[in-house]
């Protein structure tokens, strides 16, 4: 009794050489997981690219990440907290600060925190380092959210 299988041997043999494939490997999701290695690899290539303070920036993002992917974290959650975004860009900032002279700059983050000098109307150098900072973090929070839903999917 035929069920229709010649509708779906083009299903079983490779489009390019005609050979015989097993039919798990037809499946369209079989490379989810190189794809996501490939693609994570791609990522820390460019990465390697960026400028030095750049890429000591990055690396203290990718720490503080590190620390809040867990199920539940404030980096999941749909709507994440615009406060507290500004809060880790200031912690960071204190740390590339703290890192670059040598000490704790723990005057210039309050005078900022607590509507000092720095803050509303007069930008300061820093402002710039720390939109830096904002754009590193949005976009490694943003890459780690894409992985964790996809991620989600499968398991």
């Amino acid at each position: 009794m035929n069920f229709g299988q010649e509708r779906y041997s083009w299903m079983e043999q490779d489009p390019y050489t005609g050979d015989k494939m097993p039919f798990y490997m037809t499946y369209p999701m079989q490379n989810t997981l190189f794809e996501e290695t490939e693609y994570e690899k791609d990522c820390r290539r460019m990465q390697e690219l960026y400028p030095r303070d750049a890429r000591q920036i990055q690396s203290l993002v990718d720490r503080e990440c590190d620390r809040m992917e867990y199920d539940g974290s404030m980096m999941f959650d749909e709507y994440p907290d615009k406060f507290m975004m500004e809060h880790l860009c200031r912690k960071i900032e204190q740390e590339v600060l703290k890192e670059e002279d040598g000490n704790t700059p723990a005057l210039i983050i309050e005078e900022t925190c607590h509507g000092g000098q720095g803050s509303c109307g007069n930008r300061r150098e820093e402002e710039g380092l720390r939109d830096l900072i904002g754009v590193i973090l949005f976009n490694e929070m943003f890459r780690r959210r894409s992985r964790h839903r996809r991620q989600k999917r499968f398991y």
